[in-house]
């Protein structure tokens, strides 16, 4: 092991030490040196042991990532690069979860300090306990949440404000004179606690709060079932008159196929009713679907980099903070037509 780093570490130019961190930490060396020790290492068919490595150092070289929904979801792949591009250049791997009740996630919490293998936990959308984190605090893995319900049982977060970005985008709608809107989102048949819950409330919030009377609906689709937006137009369109004449829709995912399915049932958009969504996700400009960005890119490499900050044993420089919403207005909202 140790000829074999020498000599990396003379072709490359560098210290020993140099190419340790290299490939332990490689933040903390430039980026031109890095490539000169990866490429003397490549050239040597060298190779870290990562076993050797974690015994020295007492770490697993492990983030645990718990999310509720699939993987390929669009928020959750995209959260995933950006914890994986600042994660994977410091020599960690991400070992993914899936957590879909509150008895799963107690199992979790109550088995990782015994298994002792990751470094830190990430929790993506939903609420965790504080109970439940007693032990991996006694132990010194970090807990950092993004979008949590509440930043209380974390060591860190990052997140948005998912009430105020729902509160714009009903606001946006009433100022182009819409008063009849109804917000749809599916029937929650989740047991835990989810982040984006919120953005009913900010929903209300700005129907609350305007200066003339609104009529706030709620309408409910159950995403488990066949064609559900096929269904959700099929209802809107039995009402006739009484359609609203605008929807916010809590997602993209809810409000890019519902514009689709009112188009097929000869429902103009934005002419008869106006549309939003909630993410920009992928086709939302295309279509030209009116929304609020987030970047789930760009939070999960905040989260990386706070985890990897209270691995070290620093304290982020904010603990706790939020990302930017942009309110994007594109084709699928109008003014009321009168």
């Amino acid at each position: 092991m140790e000829a074999r780093i020498a000599q990396v570490a003379v072709k490359a130019g560098v210290s020993i030490a140099t190419v340790s961190r290299a490939f332990a930490k490689p933040d903390l060396v430039s980026e031109k040196t890095r490539k000169r020790v990866y490429a003397a290492a490549e050239a040597l068919n060298y190779s870290i042991s990562r076993s050797a490595t974690a015994m020295k150092t007492g770490r697993s070289f492990r983030i645990a990532l718990l999310i509720s929904e699939d993987i390929s979801t669009w928020f959750n792949a995209n959260l995933f690069s950006g914890l994986n591009a600042t994660l994977g250049a410091a020599g960690y791997d991400i070992v993914i979860y899936q957590i879909e009740t509150p008895q799963e996630r107690r199992s979790f919490f109550s088995t990782l300090p015994v298994r002792r293998n990751a470094d830190a936990v990430i929790v993506s959308s939903f609420a965790i306990e504080p109970n439940e984190t007693q032990r991996l605090r006694s132990i010194h893995v970090p807990i950092i949440g993004i979008n949590p319900p509440s930043a209380e049982a974390c060591d860190a977060s990052i997140g948005i404000d998912d009430r105020a970005g729902m509160r714009e985008m009903t606001e946006y709608l009433l100022a182009l004179g819409h008063t009849d809107i109804a917000y749809v989102s599916p029937i929650i048949t989740t047991k835990l606690s989810h982040s984006a819950e919120a953005r009913a409330l900010g929903f209300h919030d700005a129907c609350d709060g305007a200066g003339t009377p609104v009529r706030a609906r709620e309408l409910f689709f159950d995403e488990r079932s066949d064609h559900p937006m096929e269904r959700m137009a099929g209802q809107l369109v039995s009402l006739g008159p009484d359609m609203p004449t605008a929807l916010c829709c809590y997602a993209d995912m809810c409000a890019l196929p519902l514009a689709f399915a009112l188009t097929r049932h000869g429902i103009a958009v934005p002419e008869r009713v106006s549309l939003t969504g909630f993410d920009d996700a992928t086709y939302a400009e295309q279509y030209g679907l009116t929304t609020m960005r987030q970047d789930p890119r760009a939070l999960g490499e905040i989260a990386a980099r706070k985890a990897l900050d209270l691995i070290d044993g620093d304290a982020p420089d904010e603990p706790h903070g939020l990302a930017d919403l942009q309110l994007i207005p594109r084709l699928t909202t109008g003014p009321l037509a009168r």
